[in-house]
């Protein structure tokens, strides 16, 4: 993906990947899931789907994720549930998931009724004036790196993605799960 830009560590780079893909599919998309696989070990053990994915003509020099999707993630099912069903093969070093939700600022959050329930506080936060749309894709690999990439419908551009390892811990924390025995 010729837009992502260069960023320093290879997880990193795999995330802005993933958001530029989906950036490229519009909003209003369901959840997507990634395997990372080692960009050399798929060459080496996998050459045809390294070709079929344009990776023979990287340099063998290159250290690097590969993000392969995953099957479509049913959207009648919540999502906790389907990550708590993932095991994943030892050639898979991480996993991302991309996923559309809408966010408060801190100042909203703050006036949140605390009588409403799961239904009700979303129809709540979708009402809200405050509420944002967001993007957000999370990474993370089997020895704990996380990585996330935060991207606003208002701000829907590649210099406005705000990237981080703690920007949604909850959800590295899941899917950091995926990978326990």
């Amino acid at each position: 993906m010729s837009n992502t830009p260069m960023a320093a560590n290879p997880l990193t780079r795999a995330v802005l990947e993933i958001d530029e893909y989906a950036s490229g599919l519009g909003w209003d998309q369901p959840a997507r899931l990634f395997a990372l696989v080692d960009t050399a070990r798929l060459r080496a053990q996998e050459p045809s789907l390294a070709a079929q994915l344009g990776l023979d003509d990287a340099a063998e020099t290159t250290v690097g994720l590969t993000p392969i999707e995953q099957e479509e993630i049913a959207a009648d099912r919540p999502l906790d549930e389907f990550l708590g069903t993932i095991a994943w093969p030892d050639a898979v070093a991480g996993c991302a998931l991309t996923v559309e939700r809408l966010m408060l600022p801190p100042s909203a959050e703050a006036t949140v009724p605390e009588d409403l329930d799961g239904a009700r506080l979303n129809q709540w936060v979708a009402e809200h004036p405050d509420r944002q749309e967001v993007r957000m894709t999370v990474a993370v690999l089997r020895d704990g790196t996380r990585e996330s990439a935060l991207r606003l419908r208002e701000k829907d551009a590649p210099s406005e993605v705000l990237t981080g390892a703690d920007l949604v811990p909850g959800l590295a924390e899941a899917l950091g799960a995926t990978f326990e025995d």
